[in-house]
């Protein structure tokens, strides 16, 4: 490419979900090339049925156009639309004129929607068999991460205030188990797809029972073979002129709900990167501040979040435009659907990229971990403190009483001298608490305020998350190479 050719890419609007971010193989899936090939190619499968049922088709004019199903006069197309003001019939004129011997039976019977909504299906299939194994690669990953750290104490937070410990393992397996119903619900969306097939202009088959003169069984058959050499097992029965604009929205939840997931998941690491206690990976030459050189930025995560944002908000398109279709149809959903379709799966994919190289060099820093633990710990062990000086003979309300009054001091000199946490060395030396004073370093052990997190974590990864990857092992070391 030229300068000058490089210059005038620059003069024009591009998205950043193709020309920053998004994967080579979902930039492709919505481009231009792959639409108007599947154009060429469903129009070559109706002729090869419509042939195979006995209409005058020959093997010549579909020879010919199988010959020319990739070489697109992309130019020729252009100029045909601006004088038809017809995107459909654009391009069955530019195939015509590559192939003058099929030109009269290419588009047969079929009108605009057997080209586009089919070919919007197979993208949506496409899209989701290009997300499913990225989403599996997150899962793994995070899975090893919770195997690794499921018996690291860790301070559990609610209101973003410290509670119980938990582990950093299970941690990880609450937003594993978010992903879990993730993936269930992006492969019950794309097996739930069906094909539009061959209905016609208001989905009654009527020019189609016309070809055929009159033979439904004929109709039936042709719809159902066009449908399986496009890949499908099933046909939506009954259609409009398109098929119902709520099975995009039934696909687009799917990735709204995903996008709700990695904002949660990907704002716990950014609060915990806060803590220094969790760090998305970063490279040796990454500069996290123009002002502050010292500063390690969660920038993966943050644009993560940033983009699940607009994949959330993506999710009032079809459900307006679903909700406006007039009676078999009106076309004012084709602007918003040529928008919100693709960029709902250049984002997800965008975000599963990135997540899965977050996932794959996450940091944990036990030393701050524990450090953490032990300015809250003494508060939350005082419940195992009055409880072994019952069984050495104590008055359950007397202690109770001793503990609140020096907790009450230690908190002073925590939140107004900015202190550390005395607690225990207030309790050490006051004589009440002389008898259990060799029991304090195991009343104060981290891993005895986790309960079951270490067992839960096992559990969890053996009976949920290891069997849900299962199908996915072929496609696990595949390595992410992010742009930026």
């Amino acid at each position: 490419m030229t300068h000058l050719e490089m210059g005038r890419i620059f003069m024009k609007y591009r998205s950043p979900l193709v020309s920053r971010y998004a994967s080579k193989e979902m930039a492709y899936n919505f481009s231009d090339r792959k639409k108007f090939t599947t154009w060429r190619k469903l129009w070559i499968c109706l002729a090869k049925a419509e042939k195979a049922l006995g209409l005058p088709i020959t093997d010549a004019q579909i020879q010919e156009m199988e010959s020319h199903a990739e070489d697109i006069d992309f130019v020729m197309a252009a100029e045909e639309e601006r004088k038809l003001r017809h995107d459909v019939m654009a391009h069955v004129h530019t195939f015509a004129h590559c192939c003058p011997t099929a030109a009269p039976i290419i588009h047969l019977g079929a009108t605009s929607c057997y080209v586009g909504d089919n070919t919007d299906l197979i993208m949506l299939r496409d899209g989701f068999d290009i997300l499913l194994p990225k989403l599996a690669r997150v899962i793994d990953r995070l899975a090893n991460f919770a195997e690794k750290y499921a018996d690291l104490p860790t301070l559990g937070f609610t209101h973003y205030q410290p509670a119980q410990l938990t582990t950093v393992g299970k941690r990880a397996c609450l937003w594993l188990q978010d992903f879990i119903m993730d993936m269930r619900n992006l492969q019950r969306a794309r097996d739930d797809l069906r094909f539009r097939g061959v209905k016609g202009t208001t989905g009654t088959q009527a020019s189609f029972l016309q070809l055929f003169q009159g033979d439904h069984d004929k109709v039936e058959e042709l719809d159902r073979m066009v449908t399986e050499m496009a890949g499908f097992k099933k046909a939506y029965l009954v259609t409009g002129q398109t098929y119902s604009r709520k099975v995009d929205i039934d696909c687009l939840s799917s990735l709204a709900s995903l996008g709700a997931t990695v904002h949660k998941i990907c704002t716990d690491i950014r609060l915990l990167a806060n803590l220094k206690e969790i760090e998305e990976p970063f490279e040796k030459e990454q500069i996290g501040s123009s002002a502050m050189p010292y500063k390690r930025n969660p920038m993966r995560a943050e644009r993560c979040c940033s983009l699940a944002r607009h994949l959330v908000a993506l999710m009032a398109d079809p459900l307006q435009t679903a909700s406006v279709q007039w009676l078999e149809r009106t076309l004012d959903d084709s602007a918003n659907r040529r928008i919100s379709l693709p960029e709902s799966f250049l984002t997800a994919d965008i975000i599963l990229s990135t997540l899965q190289n977050i996932t794959e060099g996450l940091v944990v820093y036990p030393k701050v971990i524990e450090r953490h633990i032990r300015h809250e710990l003494p508060f939350m062990a005082t419940e195992n403190i009055i409880m072994a000086m019952v069984k050495a003979g104590g008055n359950r309300q007397d202690c109770h009483e001793k503990i609140r009054v020096l907790s009450q001091e230690a908190a002073a000199v925590v939140k107004q001298e900015g202190g550390d946490n005395d607690l225990l060395a207030r309790v050490q030396r006051d004589p009440y608490f002389a008898p259990i004073l060799g029991q304090l370093d195991a009343l104060l052990d981290p891993k005895t305020f986790i309960g079951r997190a270490p067992q839960q974590v096992a559990r969890f990864l053996s009976e949920e998350v290891r069997p849900v990857l299962e199908p996915y092992k072929a496609k696990m070391d595949v390595k992410i190479e992010l742009e930026l």
